[in-house]
């Protein structure tokens, strides 16, 4: 915090006409009391889940800082007494592990910064020369010495980064962030290298301690033509350390973090305001503090102070008047010539370093009248008449948006014309709005973004069928007769064949006669079982003469049966274009006639189909409306002669990363069927019942899942 001069006072005092006593007694500016030491500046890192904080001081302290903590809200406060803010700001976004932000308030000669937590963590303090170190551990954990040694590995001096062990790089390479920002990556071989970081001059110097750089890595990279604040960096071995020097350009700020072996620099732009004040204040007010008090001074006065104090060059308007009393302690300067200009209705605008401040509405008259004028020039200025060629939209689209009564781009006086052929637009307006069409069309009119879909559509099945079974069958042959001939049998409608009232002495004709075979009604396969299976056991006992017989039928039979039918469209499209692939067969339908109309054919889909909608976020990511189906004929049960079509269709909306896979539907079938052919009581029967009945287990399982991947499709190579 800076103090005001004894001239800026005494002519305050001297606009006031009061006494010189009483001004030095009454209006006077509050300067803090001198502090024999002070914090000049404060570094957070992470490591693992533990956040280490390093403020450097102008003397090194006696004792650790006292600190405390609250539970609700929760915050971790540490006093330094005798010691003032340096930093030039009171309060500092964190965001790392459970620290959030953190606030640097002076009272007198005594600092406080207090952390403000998502929770409130195990803390330790602990000094090394200038620098405290602050150890933040994970909630539920404690604080180890091995963490503060790493602490001091981090923020320490070389002599006691020699501690965390040596190490080595792997690799070193650069990334573009998705807002401009320049990140130089380092891989590390050993997550506990010592790591000191400084601004020398304007480039950013990091410090790997206690390692070493493979030969290949020892080189200048030129990454200007990733368009970020990084122009160069350099990596190069330096005794025993590593030095990365990173060269940025134009106004910047930088900020470092390490995850496990990964340490990222990054570097990104301060944008400038010009309507601003203080350029590169983080919050709405950045300037170097001050401390007011006035009682009954004249505000002309007060802005004088202001001038003094910021070497801003300050304009006032004769209409600014009147008297103001105020105290102000420690705020930001732009903060308070805020509060003056709010108390007395009073606006400002800036020039480079020209403040011109007058009331409110005398400026919004003034800026007004300047529209008007500009809006009767833009009357009379001359038509010019431009072409512009349409590479990659459509310019009837483009001329439809310009001729809409809604508009806003072309002036009252202004039109278009469209040439479909050429896909160009002829444009007559005045300078300004040409300007602005031009700066329409050059946002609009670039090459879409196109992304590849792939689905996978895998149907899988499983079939098992078992069959177990005995029949026991008795037959003769006596004086009954059938007609030409008969016999008399049980278990079995015959078993041998008769020929003029005598029974075939043929072997094959007789064991192949029988006309129903244990397990003949099993469901897998043809759903038959052959002439001779393998698991079928046929036992046939019979007297010399052939006239009775004792016939003995085993069967054991299973099928197991497995399938997979995997399907997969790609098709690529442009960003918001939907588009639709399908492969497959038209199956005819013949309608049956009615009265003298003759039948009609028509004919229905039955086909693999993808359709999708692909939107890129600005995130990288892909939005997906998709939707998948397929359909097959079912020939073997048609119905009026005409087969069934078995649909399978999903349709969602989803988001997915470039690149990965989804699944967004699946459908799971199982069935089971267990039959028990028996003859009534017989079957029945415990032990003896297993000879007259037979069992047949059915089991099958259908699952059908759908898989989406979709990929943007790079405009050009990459950097690796």
């Amino acid at each position: 915090m800076r103090s005001i001069s004894l001239i800026a006072l005494l002519s305050a005092a001297m606009t006031v006409m009061v006494p010189a006593s009483d001004v030095l007694a009454q209006s006077s500016v509050v300067a803090t009391k001198e502090a024999s030491n002070r914090i000049e500046s404060l570094e957070v890192s992470q490591r693992g889940g533990t956040v280490y904080l390093k403020l450097t001081l102008k003397e090194p302290l006696a004792n650790p800082p006292a600190g405390f903590s609250v539970a609700n809200p929760a915050r971790i406060a540490f006093d330094f007494p005798g010691t003032a803010n340096g930093l030039g700001r009171s309060q500092q976004d964190i965001g790392q592990g459970d620290v959030r932000s953190a606030n640097i308030v002076q009272a007198g000669d005594r600092t406080r910064l207090v952390l403000n937590m998502t929770r409130v963590s195990p803390f330790e303090s602990r000094i090394d020369g200038r620098d405290v170190i602050i150890t933040l551990a994970p909630a539920g954990r404690d604080v180890a010495e091995t963490q503060v040694s790493q602490a001091m590995a981090n923020f320490a001096a070389p002599k006691s980064a020699a501690a965390a062990g040596a190490g080595s790089i792997r690799d070193i390479n650069f990334r573009r962030g998705k807002d401009g920002e320049g990140r130089v990556v380092v891989q590390l071989a050993n997550p506990e290298t010592g790591i000191d970081i400084r601004q020398q001059g304007g480039n950013l110097v990091v410090e790997f301690l206690k390692a070493s750089l493979p030969e290949h890595l020892q080189r200048r990279s030129d990454v200007t033509d990733f368009a970020t604040p990084v122009t160069s960096f350099t990596a190069q071995a330096q005794g025993d350390n590593v030095r990365l020097v990173v060269t940025p350009n134009g106004k910047w700020e930088h900020n470092a973090y390490q995850s496990d072996s990964q340490f990222v620099l990054e570097v990104r732009r301060v944008v400038e305001d010009p309507n601003k004040l203080v350029q590169g204040a983080r919050g709405k007010f950045g300037g170097e503090k001050l401390s007011l008090n006035f009682q009954n001074i004249d505000v002309r006065s007060v802005l004088q102070v202001i001038a003094d104090f910021t070497n801003f060059n300050i304009i006032t308007s004769d209409s600014v008047q009147g008297n103001l009393t105020l105290r102000l302690k420690d705020v930001p300067w732009d903060q308070a010539l805020d509060i003056i200009l709010q108390s007395k209705g009073l606006d400002m605008r800036k020039s480079g370093n020209v403040i011109w401040i007058a009331p409110a509405e005398e400026l919004a008259t003034r800026e007004k009248l300047q529209l008007e004028a500009k809006a009767q020039i833009g009357d009379l200025e001359p038509l010019q008449t431009e072409s512009f060629q349409i590479n990659y939209h459509s310019g009837k689209e483009i001329f439809e948006f310009l001729k809409s009564k809604d508009q806003t781009v072309l002036s009252k006086r202004g039109s278009v014309v469209v040439d479909e052929r050429s896909n160009r637009l002829f444009v007559t307006d005045v300078s300004t709005r040409l300007a602005a069409v031009a700066s329409l069309i050059k946002e609009i009119d670039i090459v879409p973004r196109q992304v590849m879909i792939e689905a996978r559509v895998v149907e899988a099945n499983k079939d098992f069928a078992r069959d177990l079974g005995v029949r026991l069958g008795y037959g003769a042959s006596g004086s009954i007769k059938f007609g030409k001939g008969g016999n008399i049998g049980l278990g079995s409608s015959e078993f041998a064949s008769v020929s003029n009232g005598q029974i075939s002495t043929d072997t094959n004709t007789m064991l192949n006669s029988t006309v129903h075979r244990i397990g003949e009604s099993a469901t897998s396969g043809t759903g038959f079982l052959p002439t001779q299976p393998y698991g079928a056991l046929n036992l046939t006992l019979f007297n010399s003469r052939l006239t009775r017989f004792l016939n003995l039928e085993l069967a054991a039979l299973e099928s197991d049966g497995r399938g997979r039918v995997v399907s997969s469209p790609r098709i690529l499209t442009a960003n918001q274009v939907e588009a639709t692939i399908k492969q497959g067969q038209e199956i005819p339908y013949v309608s049956p006639s009615s009265g003298t109309e003759p039948p009609t054919v028509k004919f229905k889909d039955a086909v693999l189909m993808l359709k999708v909608r692909p939107q890129i976020t600005p995130d990288g990511r892909v939005q997906l409306k998709v939707e998948v189906s397929k359909d097959r004929a079912d020939f073997a049960n048609k119905v009026l002669g005409n087969p069934p079509i078995n649909k399978k269709s999903v349709t969602t909306e989803v988001m997915v990363e470039n690149g990965g896979t989804v699944v967004i539907g699946g459908v799971f079938e199982e069935e089971e069927t267990n039959t028990v052919d028996r003859v009534p009581v017989l079957g029945e029967l415990p032990l003896i019942g297993a000879l007259f009945r037979s069992t047949n287990t059915t089991s099958s399982r259908r699952e059908l899942l759908v898989f989406i991947t979709p990929k943007i499709v790079s405009e050009a190579l990459t950097l690796k």
